[in-house]
């Protein structure tokens, strides 16, 4: 039985304490969080016990942290939570810094301890079966891989503000699924974007519409569609084409049922955002951190993973101030 301290009783970490209280190899022992009433409700709730993040990482009995804080935090409590001895699995992104992330990468690989980062989208069962297929060869070479990724409504100006922008905070979830399912970094990210949605969001230095492209060495490329608005509901699909076909993962929709009459056909809508859509991801991600840590195995994602991704998030940032393309290798290297 792993015994897990979750680091951040907000949206996100009440999430994660469900998932970790209902895995059956693993038990929810501690809850901490800047404002210690929300880690004391959520802690009652769930049948732990609200504690500081000191003395959950001081704690030896408690095996594992699952680190659910501001991003601005993440690096530092990845680093004292390996330095203690913890596995560790902390939520996206590694920093909002490259140097940061790169340091705390270096940090963590000291330890020896395992770090693995929340990229949770790899985890849903559509977005696996179509990773599955292109292994097998299903579809022949992979040549040019599609994603769309669009929000219902966007966040709170307060919120971008800290955000570290669309591209460090939003994209890269996409970014990470394009390596994934790629298997190689770009030599080449090209971007553009622009606050179409809310002026307030470009007036805080943002953009909330943003099309990214991404060229590979071995003549694959990728494109990243992102939009903080889909009125319509939380926009996930994903198309691969290949050298002898196509596959494709299309969106989670709030039932199955379908109207079909003489004005045409219709259906439900997408599942209204990621809470809803990626429920099922959460749950195998954990159980996959569990399995890993049990068996003292590979983390499915690792911190370098997390570095990567962020590179490109970088390098997209760059390339959309500039207009020119920039390469996410030299930004690694540097």
């Amino acid at each position: 039985m792993l015994n897990v301290g979750l680091l951040g009783a907000g949206r996100i970490g009440a999430v994660h304490a469900r998932t970790i209280a209902t895995h059956p190899g693993s038990r929810l022992a501690a809850i901490s969080d800047a404002i210690t009433e929300s880690a004391a409700a959520l802690a009652a709730k769930m049948g732990a016990e609200p504690r500081s993040t000191e003395a959950i990482l001081a704690d030896a009995s408690i095996d594992a942290v699952l680190i659910a804080t501001p991003t601005n935090t993440h690096s530092d409590l990845i680093e004292a939570a390996t330095r203690a001895g913890k596995a560790v699995l902390c939520e996206k992104p590694v920093d909002l810094s490259l140097a940061r992330a790169r340091a705390c990468q270096a940090a963590a690989a000291a330890t020896g301890r395992p770090v693995m980062i929340g990229f949770n989208r790899r985890f849903d069962p559509n977005f696996a079966a179509l990773k599955g297929a292109a292994e097998r060869g299903e579809i022949g070479k992979p040549e040019l891989l599609s994603i769309t990724s669009f929000d219902p409504a966007p966040p709170p100006v307060s919120y971008v503000k800290v955000s570290g922008g669309l591209f460090r905070d939003m994209m890269i979830h996409d970014f990470d699924v394009a390596l994934w399912i790629m298997g190689a970094m770009p030599s080449r990210v090209m971007a553009v974007g622009a606050a179409i949605v809310d002026p307030e969001i470009g007036a805080a230095g943002d953009v909330d519409t943003a099309i990214v492209t991404l060229a590979f060495a071995h003549g694959a490329m990728a494109v990243i569609k992102n939009s903080r608005r889909a009125v319509y509901g939380y926009d996930q699909r994903i198309e691969l084409l290949g050298s002898e076909g196509l596959l494709s993962a299309g969106n989670v929709l709030e039932n199955t049922v379908s109207k079909a009459t003489t004005a045409g056909i219709s259906s439900a809508k997408p599942e209204h955002f990621f809470l809803e859509r990626y429920g099922r991801a959460y749950a195998a991600e954990w159980a996959a951190f569990v399995a890993a840590v049990e068996s003292d195995g590979p983390m499915p994602v690792t911190l370098a993973d997390g570095v990567k991704a962020l590179a490109l998030a970088e390098a997209a940032t760059r390339s959309a101030q500039t207009g020119a393309a920039v390469d996410p290798a030299s930004l690694l290297q540097g």
